[in-house]
C-alpha cells in the first residue's frame, strides 16, 4: 500500500516524511493553496531525496502540456490531477493519478472514463480543491474496480479504519499532519503512517 504525505513545502519535513516510512511526497503546485510549492523550488528539494520515494506533482485545470512540461523540470514520478479535468486533459507518457470528490452528487461510473494509474478520493467541500481535512463516508463507496487512494481528512486516528473499510492501494494525507499550513508536525507523520502500516498488515 502507497503512503503518501501530501503539501511538503521543504526539505526537513521531507526527510521526516521518509524518515518515518512514507513511500510518496505530494508537492502542490496549485498557487492559491497555503501549500504551493514553486516547481523550482520542488525541483531542488527532489533532488535531496532517495530515489524509490514517490515525487507527486499536485495540479489544478492546468493544461495537460504544461504539466508534462512542469513534471519533466520539476523531477516528478507522478502527476496528479487535483481539479475538474476532463478525461482528454490527462497528459500521455506520464504516471497520472486523478483525484474526485466524494460527496451526494459522486458518479463513481465517470472513474472508468480516465487512463490513469490510479483515482484518489477525497472529500467533497465547496471551494476547496482538496487540503480542507474532512473525511467522506468510507462505507457508502461502491465497489470500485480500480486502483484507490483514500485522502480527506486522515490522520493517525481514523487512517486504520479506512483501509480496514475500503482497503485502498493507498492512503494520502495532509493538512490534519500540520502544526501550520504547510509546514508538517513530525510526529504527527509518524504516527499516521505507522497506523496505515499497521491496518494494511491485519
Amino acid at each position: 500500500m502507497i503512503v503518501k504525505i501530501c503539501g511538503i513545502t521543504n526539505l526537513e519535513d521531507a526527510l521526516a516524511a521518509v524518515e518515518a516510512g512514507a513511500s510518496a511526497l505530494g508537492f502542490n503546485f496549485y498557487p492559491r493553496s497555503p501549500r504551493y510549492i514553486a516547481p523550482e523550488a520542488a525541483g531542488r528539494l527532489i533532488q535531496s531525496l532517495p530515489g524509490e520515494v514517490w515525487k507527486v506533482g499536485v495540479f489544478v485545470n492546468e493544461p495537460p502540456e504544461r504539466v508534462a512540461e512542469l513534471a519533466r523540470q520539476a523531477g516528478l514520478d507522478v502527476v496528479q490531477l487535483h481539479g475538474d479535468e476532463p478525461p482528454e486533459a490527462v497528459p500521455a507518457g506520464l504516471r497520472v493519478w486523478k483525484a474526485f470528490r466524494v460527496g451526494r452528487e459522486f458518479d463513481a461510473s465517470r472513474l472508468a472514463s480516465y487512463a490513469v494509474e490510479a483515482c484518489l478520493l477525497d472529500a467533497a467541500e465547496p471551494g476547496w480543491f482538496g487540503g480542507s481535512g474532512r473525511v467522506f463516508d468510507w462505507s457508502a463507496l461502491p465497489r470500485l474496480n480500480v486502483r484507490i487512494v483514500v485522502a480527506g481528512g486522515l490522520d493517525a486516528s481514523n487512517v486504520g479504519t479506512a483501509v480496514r473499510t475500503l482497503r485502498p492501494w493507498g492512503v494520502d494525507a495532509c493538512s490534519r499532519l500540520e502544526s501550520a499550513p504547510g509546514k508538517k508536525d513530525r510526529h504527527k507523520m509518524a504516527a499516521f503512517i505507522q497506523a496505515a502500516r499497521e491496518a494494511e498488515a491485519a
